[in-house]
């Protein structure tokens, strides 16, 4: 017999550690909300007849964001043998209004007081068998960061068959509900019924659709309301939130004692670092550290090593002589060395820099310096359009764009989180850094080289959130952004190095299939002649149907300085994956083959391109349509074709617009170059583009209803 326990709690409450702990598995844990938006089930790692399942962190059933619908309908719906509610023992008061709407769902609770090494550290004191009498169900102290008490509170959600007790309203407010019960048919008998009759005097509109309710019954619902508005000069659901909390006070008051007075370390540490003047220098200062250890230090020597010695020495070389040795055919032992270790390889070369930058920005997320940007980034934000919950999915994005696109589900404004869907992309994630990479050693190693994407997709996003503001369609306040800050604390080696195997991960197994089919795909067409034949590619005089191709659209990016046919080739096939782009250049400079005095792929960058045109062909790339599997996100998150291709063409303007600009002012201004028709063109474009972020903003002061990402 199978046993399904849910885990739920607040974002940052710990629950994505205890689900890993509990099953073994790698879940992506971050300190902010958004990082688990979807629901997840693994086995016990200790009983496989135990299930978990890992809900999306939110503070309450309120049905405001997707993250809350998920939760509720799962609870309600799917009907767990149990609940282990994760509560954030050194934030309880918080924490526990959620825990009063879990107890009203009639499912057998047990909550799981996590973090306590944080509350024993603050020397703070709680009285958890007073704790359990005034919440009325089982309590468990443990902290899932250090594997404390887990097995107990395994067993204790096992053993619990009871029903949790639930908490008393005022008299006025239980006379209400009472006569709610009494009129709703049905609702005596569900599990469920006191969370539901409160829902109903809230009158949430998903609740009266489920039972049906006629005319004349909404209208009596209205009527309680309106008396209980009268009675206590608030809307129903202002009523419950106060009872809630006056519930959450008494309680709290009676069993927590805070042992620290003042202000604490982490409090200390924000005086500064999210120091109104200090706080943006000390993050360009951070970014920048990081970029320049992972691009400088590691991406110098050992990157150099892994492309040259091992995959265009060691393993290319060995490969030769061993096919060469079995008399395989020749063509099959430039397919196998040519274009699956020289493509693959020239992907792969770059991972011990996107591994180092992976691995700093967790230790940063861990510590809790991640979680401050957003709080610091909120402040300019705001001022574009954009809210710090807009930059939260930035953020993550920069792993990967999808479970960046995936992240806004945290945005309650559909048209907040349509604009944050259109711009997550334009951060530099795994596989632009890649790219980034490749041109770093033609550029020398420039401090400033790459911290310049790091920044330069934060200044289009703000770019974009001005002009998009702007329009009748996007205008209004972004959302208001409420996130509580996590305790400072020693980066925990584990956790670092768990985040980052998993963003590695992501990126190997892509190198495995996706760019491996593309490679070999290249490799092909560069060796089939446009009359069929098979031809040993030497150079790009040699009329294969790759050059074809390229020679055919090279056009459409001659005037942003790469309308040389390789970049071409590239570009396009990095719509696929952008990690093809860099494995496309490993086919066609044939890296397996590379030498110390044979032509490689710095030389082949250095030939075809200049410092302007280096730079309009990574913001093309940096700001275009990312990838297949982030357009498929972007398609289902937005759930409306019009707004897909919406998305998808503004990306590829904006990203077209913008590299346009830079070749065409820069070949003019720092190449010396003269001007061109297309340089006139560019010149209009930022005529277009200032007037857009300039004009006034006629609907400023038009306030139309807030549009919800959930339907009521």
């Amino acid at each position: 017999m199978s046993y399904t326990i849910a885990l739920a709690g607040n974002p940052n409450s710990g629950k994505t550690t205890l689900f890993n702990a509990l099953t073994g598995s790698h879940q992506y844990v971050g300190n902010w909300p958004g990082v688990t938006v979807e629901k997840k089930t693994g086995e016990y790692k200790k009983d496989t007849s135990i299930f978990f399942t890992d809900l999306p962190g939110i503070y309450s059933l309120s049905p405001y964001t997707l993250e809350e619908v998920v939760s509720r309908d799962y609870l309600l719906n799917e009907k767990p043998d149990a609940i282990i509610n994760v509560v954030d023992a050194s934030n309880i008061e918080r924490n526990l209004y959620l825990t009063t709407q879990l107890l009203e769902l009639g499912i057998p609770t047990v909550l799981a007081l996590n973090m306590m090494d944080v509350v024993r550290k603050n020397k703070d004191r709680i009285d958890v068998a007073k704790l359990e009498r005034d919440l009325g169900c089982k309590i468990v102290e443990i902290s899932a960061l250090k594997n404390e008490n887990i097995d107990t509170l395994v067993n204790e959600a096992v053993r619990l068959s009871q029903k949790p007790a639930q908490l008393s309203f005022s008299e006025g407010v239980e006379n209400f509900l009472s006569e709610i019960e009494t009129m709703v048919p049905g609702l005596k008998s569900n599990p469920a019924n006191r969370f539901l009759v409160v829902k109903l005097f809230e009158l949430d509109s998903k609740i009266m659709d489920h039972y049906q309710l006629d005319k004349g019954e909404r209208e009596k619902l209205q009527a309680i309301a309106d008396r209980a508005d009268a009675m206590y000069d608030d809307d129903t659901e202002g009523i419950i939130t106060d009872e809630r909390y006056t519930n959450i006070t008494a309680i709290v008051g009676g069993a927590v004692k805070k042992g620290q007075t003042g202000l604490s370390t982490s409090d200390k540490i924000d005086k500064i670092v999210t120091n109104r003047f200090l706080a943006l220098p000390i993050f360009i200062a951070i970014m920048t550290c990081i970029y320049y250890i992972a691009i400088g230090v590691v991406g110098g020597p050992v990157t150099d090593w892994v492309n040259d010695s091992l995959f265009g020495g060691v393993i290319s070389e060995s490969a030769t002589a061993f096919l060469e040795g079995m008399a395989v055919a020749p063509w099959l032992v430039s397919l196998i060395v040519d274009g699956i270790i020289g493509g693959v390889g020239g992907v792969l070369g770059f991972l011990p820099i996107i591994a180092t930058l992976f691995l700093l920005i967790s230790i940063l997320e861990d510590v809790g310096y991640m979680a401050r940007i957003a709080f610091i980034l909120d402040k300019i934000f705001r001022r574009f359009g954009l809210s710090g919950k807009s930059f939260i999915p930035i953020l993550i994005g920069t792993g990967c764009s999808v479970p960046g696109i995936i992240g806004t589900r945290t945005i309650e404004n559909d048209n907040d989180r349509r604009m944050t869907i259109a711009v997550a992309a334009f951060m530099p994630c795994g596989a632009k850094t890649e790219i980034i990479a490749m041109f770093a050693a033609v550029l020398g190693g420039a401090f400033w080289y790459g911290p310049l994407w790091y920044f330069g997709g934060i200044v289009a996003v703000i770019i974009t959130g001005i002009m998009l503001k702007k329009t009748k369609r996007f205008h209004g306040d972004p959302a208001p952004f409420v996130m509580e800050l996590p305790q400072y604390h020693f980066p925990s080696i584990v956790n670092c190095l768990k985040a980052t195997w998993t963003r590695c991960k992501a990126f190997i197994v892509k190198a495995g299939t996706v760019i491996l089919l593309c490679t070999v795909a290249i490799w092909v067409l560069q060796n089939i002649s446009v009359h069929g034949e098979f031809v040993s590619w030497e150079s790009d005089s040699v009329d294969s149907l790759l050059s074809f191709i390229g020679k055919k659209i090279a056009w459409i990016f001659a005037p942003l300085g790469f309308g040389e046919w390789k970049a071409a080739v590239a570009t396009v096939l990095g719509l696929v994956a952008k990690e093809v782009v860099v494995g496309t250049y490993g086919v066609v400079a044939g890296l397996g083959e590379v030498g110390a005095d044979d032509p490689g792929l710095v030389p082949l960058i250095q030939q075809n391109f200049n410092t302007v045109s280096i730079l309009a062909f990574m913001f093309f790339n940096q700001l275009t349509i990312p990838c297949f599997a982030a357009m498929g996100a972007i398609r289902s998150e937005m759930n409306d074709n019009k707004w897909f291709l919406f998305t998808v063409g503004y990306q590829i303007a904006f990203s077209y617009t913008i590299a346009l600009m830079i070749y065409q002012f820069g070949r003019v201004l720092v190449l010396n170059q003269p001007a061109t028709v297309w340089t006139g063109i560019a010149f209009v474009i930022l005529i277009g583009y200032i007037y857009f972020l300039f004009r006034p903003n006629k609907y400023k002061d038009l306030r139309t209803v807030q549009v919800r990402s959930v339907k009521e």
